[in-house]
């Protein structure tokens, strides 16, 4: 009887933990949306404003320098709102694939071409979409190439040339922020 309450004890305790976990998790998202995200909801508020104070003005700039200090951008981090002379505009490409081998072979030849720096292959993913009017679910791997933003028009062109689908993914997103010494190895790593 004993041994039976100490178990339900211990099973209450963690029952209470979670549920204690599960009440927090929204407000850490919460926190986490507002502290790394700031600079994408204000895109003309720069974070050197908080450096040369500028940005007193603002409801949670003391917040912002309080918690993240004078140096919010990050050491050795740029922004990419603006061209400097050792970087250039930089993109991240997704591309999905049926197979590891059909990625990796893509993966190499854009690089071994210089249209991508670097590519990750994601394996695991299940695609759910409509081709020809039916729902299809297939399982796939994701490319996550990190290139220029002028080498695009070719890569996507490399990859219409070499990819097994139709209509392959071929998406891009901007990278507006980034440390410097990878953005400026993506540039030395592509073509001009």
């Amino acid at each position: 009887m004993a041994s039976t309450l100490c178990c339900r004890a211990d099973a209450l305790r963690t029952i209470s933990s979670s549920a204690t976990i599960r009440r927090r998790l929204p407000l850490v998202g919460a926190f986490c949306v507002f502290t790394l995200g700031i600079s994408n909801l204000l895109p003309t508020l720069s974070f050197s404003a908080f450096r040369t104070g500028t940005a007193q003005s603002l409801p949670f700039a003391p917040f912002l320098r309080s918690k993240f200090g004078s140096r919010s951008a990050g050491v050795g981090s740029v922004r990419m709102e603006g061209s400097s002379d050792t970087t250039v505009p930089s993109i991240v490409v997704y591309v999905t694939v049926p197979s590891r081998e059909v990625g990796k072979k893509l993966a190499e030849s854009l690089v071994r071409e210089k249209l991508a720096a670097c590519v990750n292959l994601v394996p695991g993913i299940e695609s759910v979409y409509e081709w020809k009017g039916e729902v299809q679910t297939d399982s796939e791997e994701l490319l996550i190439i990190k290139t220029r933003q002028s080498l695009f028009e070719a890569l996507t062109a490399h990859v219409k040339a070499n990819h097994p689908y139709d209509v392959p993914e071929v998406i891009a997103l901007p990278i507006n922020a980034g440390s410097l010494p990878y953005l400026e190895w993506i540039k030395n790593s592509t073509r001009d």
